[in-house]
């Protein structure tokens, strides 16, 4: 999904969502339940999921054959590491899957030696929420977050207290996240670049759909898109780069999204406002483009020419017949430079480390109600308390007050059968080879439901963690079991809810102006190092404005849709400044641009002084919450897309 759709889709929903809340009455729960188990039309993921049963059976199966099935199934606590394989590079899922895989052993190993020691482990379970939803969010991965971490911590509880038994037990999870990592690997071997070759066949799509879009009311929404594709791209094929192994079919994959942005550029420059569509034979060559981008690169790209073509169509033509020559030429003969400039680990997790920082401030929010919600657990004599904060943890999962309402109905529903389905496999006393295929079967009715709804996956996921935690518990009285289960999910759920709204039912929406107001600052500096005369910047790892533009505009989109989900008062103000906020991603978008320019204009000084303040004004007018006084804004030689794009943001915040 893209990132205007994810927008449009969540401003649309908002509405709805707010305008029941208002209501309260029987038809508002009805209405919110309803959402809450609506079944999404997602693909099941048949081979992650039977990858995710095998990481977590297989482990419990060598146990079996080696006449030890506990420490088999505690390996299988690794297989969680499996769980965060999504569509990104080997080269990223390496580190990644490793860093998972470690932090999981920790989680257990230090879980283990705190088990005797209840207010200490509510301290670290805070911890390790707080930390594992900061790093999650500051380096914007996808996935579960720190909620497996929670789950390793917390499943020590209920395992036979034995603080010296940490190293066996951190140790044998280990083993089993390094299969997870291998079995996760595994694709590397014969299509190493897949994800890229995925990521860059996207963008031809997304640029045919920009060059059909023309001469129709669809143009803004095709050429955000295409975009938004772009960076997304260009973000995976920086993740995918390895600098002591950079590949030929990796140069390729970089020469051609640079090229997919150079057609863009084209387009945008040569054909503003054009009113007539595009040469259906232009469209048809670039959809072409992404049948021939494959890991052999060696398919022939062949189109039919339009039979009557202009100068600007005729070089159109030719930039996309270039595409073949860097997919089927010797990659010395292309004359092109390869340049990978990625950002470092310190200029990320500082530019998130803010006071304003959605981020910063959700992670320290979900490590203090989770600390919390262990510390009442523990407090009182609840049986196997660890549920509490577990339930808790999954229901803060959600990222506005609406979607934590309805994670908290999916996770108790779906984990109140989960615990009556553990209640009867547990009583069966399962041994051998059946409890090798329940864990497969329960991992992989996990991983295959989820993308429906987490309500799905909870029943399964349930039985799973209880058989492995409880299995070497006997238990006389299946009913007493499952009522202190129900009760135990019941209250983590309604303190993650609880604490979720009284913390952040406004957070987002309270600091939306100061960091928009930042980020049209940011953009201001950036340009200001593009076009003065003391530009000294040759690219966007050195140049500081760079990272900071880009941070300050990832935090404001966070922020904006999660304020979409809150309970705001004034929905008409927060949602007509969706314009402002795409204005200011597609200025970002070619601001860049102009950097991977050798050669770009100096702009005079009184002309780079009006840029600075029309950006001013509209900051301090943002930030008063004014209306903008429309100022006129300088022509930029070469690069006429910016000034449209100013003189666009200009005009979205003055009908804001």
């Amino acid at each position: 999904m893209t990132e205007d759709h994810f927008v449009y889709t969540k401003t649309k929903l908002a509405k709805k969502e707010v305008w029941v809340l208002k209501k309260m009455n029987s038809a508002t729960w009805f209405s919110l339940i309803k959402q809450a188990f609506k079944i999404k039309k997602n693909p099941l993921p048949w081979t992650k999921a039977v990858c995710a049963g095998s990481c977590a059976a297989i482990p419990s199966l060598i146990g079996l054959l080696t006449g030890n099935l506990a420490y088999g199934m505690q390996a299988g606590i690794g297989a969680f590491t499996f769980l965060y394989v999504f569509n990104e590079p080997y080269a990223q899922r390496a580190k990644k899957l490793f860093w998972v895989m470690i932090g999981l052993s920790l989680s257990v190993g230090v879980g283990t030696i705190l088990a005797p020691f209840p207010i200490f482990s509510a301290l670290m379970l805070g911890v390790i929420g707080a930390v594992g939803t900061f790093i999650f969010g500051a380096l914007q991965i996808p996935g579960p977050a720190a909620i497996f971490f929670i789950l390793c911590f917390s499943m020590t509880s209920g395992m036979p207290i034995n603080p010296a038994l940490a190293p066996v037990r951190a140790g044998l999870v280990l083993l089993g996240g390094l299969l997870s990592w291998l079995i996760g690997m595994a694709g590397w071997l014969h299509r190493p670049h897949e994800p890229e070759i995925r990521a860059v066949k996207k963008v031809y799509l997304k640029l045919a759909g920009y060059l059909d879009s023309i001469g129709t009311e669809q143009l803004n929404l095709a050429r955000h898109q295409a975009v938004i594709q772009m960076k997304d791209t260009e973000d995976v094929l920086k993740a995918g780069y390895i600098s002591w192994r950079t590949t030929d079919l990796y140069k390729r994959l970089i020469l051609l999204s640079n090229h997919a942005n150079d057609i863009f550029l084209y387009v945008m420059e040569r054909f503003p406002g054009r009113k007539q569509k595009m040469p259906v034979e232009a469209v048809k060559a670039l959809r072409g483009i992404v049948g021939t981008i494959d890991h052999k690169m060696n398919t022939r790209l062949k189109f039919r020419l339009p039979e009557k073509m202009d100068k600007d169509l005729n070089e159109l033509f030719r930039k996309i017949f270039d595409a073949d020559a860097i997919m089927n030429e010797p990659i010395s003969k292309i004359n092109r430079e390869i340049t990978i400039s990625k950002r470092s680990l310190g200029t990320v997790f500082g530019g998130v480390f803010d006071k304003n920082s959605i981020v910063f401030i959700s992670a320290v929010r979900y490590g203090v109600i989770l600390m919390i919600a262990a510390l009442a657990a523990y407090s009182f004599d609840f049986y196997r308390s660890y549920w509490i904060p577990l339930s808790c943890a999954a229901v803060m999962l959600g990222s506005t007050i609406i979607s934590t309402f309805h994670r908290a109905i999916q996770r108790t529903f779906g984990t109140i059968i989960g615990i009556l389905a553990a209640s009867i496999i547990l009583s069966a006393k399962p041994q051998g080879i059946f409890i090798v295929f329940i864990i497969f079967t329960l991992t992989t009715l996990t991983e295959l439901f989820i993308v429906r709804n987490y309500a799905l996956a909870a029943m399964f996921i349930t039985p799973n963690a209880l058989l492995i935690a409880e299995s070497s518990t006997h238990l006389h009285k299946i009913s007493v079991f499952a009522s202190a289960r129900m009760v135990d999910v019941i209250i983590g759920c309604l303190i993650g809810l609880i604490g979720t709204y009284l913390t952040g039912r406004r957070t987002a929406s309270s600091r939306l102006p100061h960091v928009l107001a930042k980020t049209i600052r940011s953009q201001m500096q950036y340009l200001h190092s593009l076009f003065s005369a003391q530009s000294q910047y040759p690219s966007s790892e050195q140049n500081p404005a760079h990272g900071k533009m880009h941070t300050n505009l990832t935090n404001l989109k966070i922020i904006y849709s999660t304020a979409l989900g809150e309970l705001s008062n004034n929905r008409t103000a927060l949602e007509s400044l969706w314009p402002a906020i795409h204005s200011l991603e597609q200025l970002g978008y070619h601001l860049d641009s102009c950097l991977k320019n050798s050669v770009r204009t100096v702009l005079p000084d009184e002309s780079l002084a009006q840029l600075l303040l029309v950006f001013e004004a509209m900051a301090n007018a943002v930030e008063r919450k004014q209306s903008v006084v429309k100022k006129t804004v300088p022509e930029i030689t070469d690069f006429p897309e910016i000034h449209k794009e100013v003189v666009d943001l200009q005009n979205a915040l003055r009908t804001k």
